[in-house]
């Protein structure tokens, strides 16, 4: 079954750091776009970031640029999403996404969406 699996959500403080974790089963990722979005209760669907399929071009949503970075293992089997200086703005169910071609603002075009991670940050 192909699947992903994110990992190392929870609750932090404002300015606290989390490492999210995607892992991918009964595939690789190393020829994929991959990528998260994140949802927030009551709010739009929105991509944090996204590494191209070559790892060539990676985009950020502009309110986590310079704080979040995204990056690969070199098994192509797992992708993490470092976040620091985390805001209460950034509370949200993190989701992990690959698509064999493209990175898109477009959720509808991913392939694979994992189960979704929750982050919390509150004082």
């Amino acid at each position: 079954q192909l699947q992903l699996v994110e990992s190392g959500g929870g609750s932090v403080q404002p300015g606290g750091s989390l490492r999210l974790s995607c892992a991918a089963s009964g595939f690789t990722l190393d020829s994929y776009a991959v990528g998260w979005f994140r949802q927030a209760p009551g709010k739009e669907r929105e991509r944090v970031s996204c590494n191209s399929a070559r790892g060539d071009v990676t985009v950020y949503a502009d309110s986590v640029k310079g704080r979040f970075t995204i990056s690969r293992d070199n098994a192509g089997i797992t992708v993490f999403l470092q976040m620091n200086n985390l805001k209460p703005e950034d509370t949200a169910t993190y989701y992990c996404v690959a698509d064999k071609y493209f990175c898109s603002d477009n959720g509808a075009f991913y392939d694979y969406w994992g189960q979704g991670t929750q982050v919390t940050v509150s004082s």
